[in-house]
């Protein structure tokens, strides 16, 4: 199953030169972007692992495709995307936001129905990811990792 949230996640994979043209046209608009990852696509995950600090005061797409670079190589069995923020209405939002790594397996989702009284149905989404450990969810892990300066990663 192919996950599909934030822009351009229906079409084709994006090539680094594609990724370049849309991190180009944030910094065009003035849009600082930052990079994340997580191995917990849900929908209402919206919060994922920050890789660095957003890219303030940058205006060179090179350099933010060389942190999207040495995430995918930190994590190549993860979601990775970025994300361009918008302060133009006196907060940050986020005004464009796109995947640019996926693992090699999408495992997907499944929806959970529950009855309760006076016909009332619920629903839930599972992702099947969740069922094993965080950090092993996608296979075995492969590429380093980087240390927390306490001796463990």
């Amino acid at each position: 199953m192919r996950i599909t949230q934030g822009t351009f996640s229906f079409l084709p994979d994006l090539t680094d030169d594609e990724i370049t043209a849309q991190i180009a046209y944030a910094l065009e608009h003035g849009w600082p972007c930052s990079v994340e990852y997580t191995d917990d696509p849900h929908p209402r995950n919206t919060y994922w692992e920050m890789w660095g600090l957003p890219l303030f005061d940058l205006q060179d797409p090179a350099a933010v495709l060389d942190e999207v670079r040495a995430c995918r190589d930190e994590h190549p069995e993860h979601y990775v995307r970025v994300n361009a923020y918008d302060a133009g209405l006196g907060r940050q939002t986020v005004a464009l936001s796109f995947l640019v790594n996926r693992p090699s397996e999408e495992p997907g989702f499944r929806v959970d129905r529950q009855e309760g009284a006076d016909r009332r149905v619920h629903y839930s989404i599972h992702s099947y990811a969740t069922e094993r450990p965080a950090g092993s969810r996608y296979g075995g892990a492969r590429g380093g990792s980087r240390s927390n300066g306490h001796g463990q990663h």
